[in-house]
Parts: structure tokens; sequence; C-alpha cells
């Protein structure tokens, strides 16, 4: 059997400077003997990618891609499996001068009219020419780029099979684009980033040289999609910048069995591994109800990197209780802020230092005032809030908070992160309604995340567009979501809150539940116990919803889309389950299976 890649490459120096493209950081981890390694569902390898293979074969296929109708930056969209496959065409598109544009794989059953609809909508955004997909989803492909400027639907094996051009390939030089990164929010109306040559080089370094503090004996593990931001920046493409080696498991995998990404981490090593906060909380739901496997070992884990949605600090602290006999260190989580118009990374917490929670007054200053006044009670009471605390901006980034008129806010005032750095994204690609959106003046991007300061550090409290306002006063959705999701009978990722409006212009909370209760009786006590939680939370009556199972929608890198949910709502997709059964309406949305 082929062993894993190994962790370090002794005969070639560890680097982390100096590259200015993607190309030039495979060529170099390519001298060594480090590289990817692909897992099955049950946690057996599939197949050892040496980089010095990668390079390789990416080189073979971008002479056979540079012998087809394409033409220097068209793009390439491919489906973005946690597989060889990906990282080869991926990278064969860097050195054939052509742009990738990574798609989502489809995870829930039955969403197949989502699906395409999502697929179409990202090539016709893309202007793609051709598609890469794995062979059971060509014909997906095909239905999806029907109408659209695609030329050819393929697999990666078919390309390696066409026949390739005599000249030798011209890769992408600094100044060149590298691939679009469409945002895991972008559901209806694709946005995609351009990401450049020198914008992934800079994130990279970044991020290998002041986030993770990078050396040599680092090993990555992950379970992310390559086609969201912190999956493809952070655990694949500064991996190859840093010669570091990566253990893959499957998305689905990980949503079936969440214990298998840390038997990894314990089995090979890793010491650097990401994850949303929802990926704690269900490897600890899971370990309490099962155990914890057998001979797991976390003590060589020394960043957990938290990202990707807002963090819980009591999630976090339980995870660490309950793997502290397996070796874990609380101080090895890392909490960070990102997005994909940044690249990835803006900022990290101090490694080794763990969470820094700012506990602050809620009530009027925090909801009416929008300032985070230090509280002298703790955040499990009702009188105290409690944030984790993001980090500062790594070195060449900046991060402001400004007011609705576009002026700096001072230390602990709420308002909208801006952000300014040199991974920053010029625009959307040919999306200039969407690019004035964002872009400010100066070179500074408006995030769309609410945020403050406290010496220095980010703090992040939710996004602006899904703030409740009533009587008011700032609410966030994800209070009231939480506290719902500590019922019985209730899991995460099950709720999802938000404001319409009434005939007078004011405010109506809504809360929608998965309601998993059989029976009308139950339904009822769950009913009145999630309007309980609610008042308790926040003062507020609420309507509550409860709806079917996968009910609500979530984004590609799993985040809850309270607008898709709101829209839903509004459009009657979504009713509570007491009230007359719908018509077949054919609106089907793609749900993350690991959210139900």
């Amino acid at each position: 059997m082929t062993p894993p890649t190994p962790t370090t490459s002794p005969a070639l120096a560890f680097r982390v400077n100096g590259f200015a493209t993607l190309t030039e950081g495979l060529d170099y981890a390519a001298r060594g003997v480090t590289g990817f390694n692909f897992f099955s569902s049950r946690g057996e390898l599939e197949t050892a990618l040496p980089y010095a293979e990668l390079r390789l074969q990416a080189i073979d296929m971008a002479q056979r891609l540079a012998a087809t109708e394409l033409e220097r930056g068209d793009r390439v969209a491919i489906v973005a499996e946690s597989s060889p496959d990906f990282v080869k065409v991926f990278f064969a598109c860097q050195y054939a001068g052509l742009v990738p544009v990574p798609l989502p794989l489809c995870i829930n059953i039955g969403g197949h009219d989502a699906y395409v609809e999502r697929l179409r909508g990202m090539l016709q955004a893309a202007s793609a020419r051709l598609t890469v997909a794995p062979a059971d989803l060509l014909t997906t492909l095909r239905e999806a780029a029907e109408g659209t400027e695609v030329c050819r639907v393929t697999t990666a094996a078919q390309i390696a099979a066409w026949p390739a051009a005599d000249e030798p390939v011209e890769p992408f030089g600094p100044d060149e684009p590298c691939y679009i990164q469409y945002s895991s929010g972008s559901t209806s109306f694709p946005r995609g980033v351009l990401v450049t040559q020198r914008a992934i080089a800079a994130n990279a370094h970044a991020i290998a040289v002041h986030g993770l503090a990078l050396r040599p004996g680092d090993r990555c593990t992950s379970w992310l999609p390559l086609y969201h931001d912190m999956g493809l920046v952070g655990c694949c493409l500064t991996p190859v910048m840093a010669q570091v080696t990566v253990d893959y498991l499957p998305s689905t995998a990980f949503a079936r069995r969440p214990l298998l990404w840390l038997k990894l981490l314990s089995d090979l090593g890793g010491t650097i591994s990401f994850g949303p906060t929802f990926a704690f909380e269900l490897c600890t739901r899971r370990a309490q109800s099962g155990g914890l496997p057998e001979n797991l070992d976390l003590s060589r884990w020394r960043v957990a990197g938290i990202g990707g949605e807002m963090i819980r600090a009591n999630v976090l602290a339980e995870f660490a209780e309950r793997f502290a006999p397996a070796g874990f260190a609380a101080e090895a989580f890392v909490p960070s802020y990102g997005l994909a118009e940044a690249t990835l990374a803006v900022t990290f917490s101090p490694l080794g230092q763990g969470l820094s929670v700012d506990v602050v007054d809620r009530g009027r200053t925090l909801e009416v005032d929008r300032r985070a006044v230090r509280s002298e009670g703790n955040g499990r009471s009702r009188a105290g809030r409690s944030f984790v605390m993001c980090g500062r901006p790594m070195p060449g980034y900046a991060v402001e908070i400004r007011d609705s008129q576009n002026l700096p806010r001072p230390e602990r005032a709420i308002g909208r992160v801006c952000i300014h750095g040199p991974s920053l994204m010029s625009g959307y690609y040919r999306n200039d309604v969407a690019t004035h959106g964002v872009l400010l003046e100066h070179g500074w991007l408006d995030t769309g995340d609410l945020g403050y300061l406290v010496d220095g550090q980010l703090v992040i409290t939710g996004r602006s567009k899904d703030l409740i306002i009533v009587g008011g006063r700032n609410i966030w959705p994800q209070d009231l979501e939480w506290a719902v999701e500590h019922l019985d009978g209730v899991r995460p990722g099950d709720v999802a809150a938000f404001a319409v409006n009434r005939d007078d212009d004011s405010e109506r909370v809504v809360a929608v539940v998965q309601c998993r209760a059989a029976g009308s009786a139950a339904q009822e006590q769950l009913r009145a116990a999630v309007a309980a939680a609610v008042r308790r939370a926040a003062g507020v009556e609420c309507e509550v919803v409860l709806a079917p199972t996968r009910s609500l929608t979530f984004t590609t890198s799993g985040k809850l889309s309270r607008a898709a949910v709101k829209a839903d709502y509004l459009a009657g997709v979504i009713r509570d389950i007491a009230a007359a059964p719908l018509e077949r309406t054919g609106i089907e949305r793609e749900r993350l299976a690991v959210a139900s």
C-alpha cells in the first residue's frame, strides 16, 4: 500500500518567501517529497499525490489544454471535489495561462434543479469556455452549460488523453490573474472575485508567516470544501506555497462522521486544521453520545483555527473540555477573520493564547447606542453578551470601523467593518454594480460585516443586512438562534431568525425552526419553548414557524442564508407544519447536508 506523503522534506530548505506566482511555489515544492493525500469517506488513503507528481501531471495537462481552441485568459470551470483531479486541472490552468473557476459540489440529494441553476449562473457570470467535472456529473454539467459560452464539457481523464501542443506552455506571470472565487453568499446573483497572482502570493505569505508561523514539521488536515475560500486558499494554495503536506477528508464524510476529522489529525500528526464553530460543536455532540475514538491523540494540534461564521466561545469551551483527555489544549484555538474579497485572511489572533472573549453590556448601550461597553457580568448572564476577538490585522493590512457616512468610529463603537491590504480584490468579475457597492475611496473595502475594535483587535458582531431592528434596538439574529438551539430537540443549524415589515413599517421578528417533534402536542410545546427562549434572549415577541426539516437554506460553505430563508418565507415556500400543505412549487435550493 502506498504511504501518505511525508510531513517534511529533509533535503529541501523550508521556504515561504519570494514566490510571485502559484507556479513558482509549486515548482519549488516539487523539489521535495511533501504533497496532498486524499482519503475516502471511511478514512482510508486513496491517493498520495506528491507535489513533484502534481507538477508533472499539471504541466502535461497544460500542454493538452494549450492545443485546444482556448485562448490565454479564458475561464475553465472545475467542479471542486476534494480529489486529485481538481488540483491537477487547477494547476494545469496556472501553467497554461487559463483562469480556473472552482464550482460547488452538490452534496444534497434531491436538489438537482437548484444545483443546475446555481452552476448555470456561475458559468454565465464567468463566461466560462470549458467545464471539467467528475464523470458522474457530466450530464448535470451539460445541462447547466446550455445557453452559455461553454464549448466543451469534459473530465480530467479525458483531458489527459487529448493531443498536446508542440510549443512549451507559458505560465501566468505576477501581473496576471490566478482564479475566480465565487463568494459563499452569492447563491442567487453570483459575484466572482478575480484573484490575481499578486493577491494570492501576498495573502499566502502573510498567512504562512504572520498568521500561522508555519515551520518545518507542520502538517495540515482539512475537510473544508475546495470551492470555498478557507478551503482553497487556507488549506490548499497556502500549503503549496509553504511545502506543507495536506491530508484531505471529503466534506460529505465529515458531515456523516465528524470524528473522522479528528482521527485523521491524530493518526497522521496534523498540527494545523481549521473549521467553523459548528464543526467543533458537531464533534462534541458526537463524542458525548458515542465517546472518544480509541487512541485519539490531539496533542500535536497547535493551530485549531476558527472562522467562516460567528464564533461561539461556549461551544469551543465545551469542545476543549471534552477532548482534553485526548491531549487537546484550549490554547490551540486561533480565531481569525477573512473573506473571499480579501483572497482570504485579514486578521489572526495570537498563537498559543486561545480565545479572548469580550463581555459587554446588553440593553440600550449595545442595541441602541451601538457601543460595546465592558460588562461586569459574564456572557452567560442576561446582563452580559460575549464576543470572541478575532485578532489584529496582519502586517500590511488595516481595519477601520466606519459609520453610515463612511466616517471612522472610535474604539468600542459598533459599525461597518472596512479593510485595506495587498490582497484585496480590484472588483467583482464583470460586475460593476456589485463592485461599486463595496469598494470605497483609496482602496478600502466595505465587508458588509458589523463589528468593533478593542485594543486593535477586531470583534465581529454580525452582518449589517441581517440586523433586526425593533423599537430602535439592534438585535443580532445569532443571539436568538443560539438561544433556541439550546432547547431540547433543536439541533445546530435548525433555526433562522429575521425580521419582516408590518404594514406600519415596524418590524416583526420571525423564527423559523426545523421541527423534529412528532404529534401536535409536542409541536405546540416546542413552539411555546421557542417563543420563551427568544423572549428571554432579547425581550421581544416573535412569530414561531415550525417548518419541516431541510427547509433552511445554506451557502456552499455551510453558512445560514437568512436572506434566502426570509425570501422563502415571504414567498410561501416555507410554511408552518400546522398549515395546509402546499402544492409542489418546483422551487428547491441546495442545502448542506451537514446542517441537517
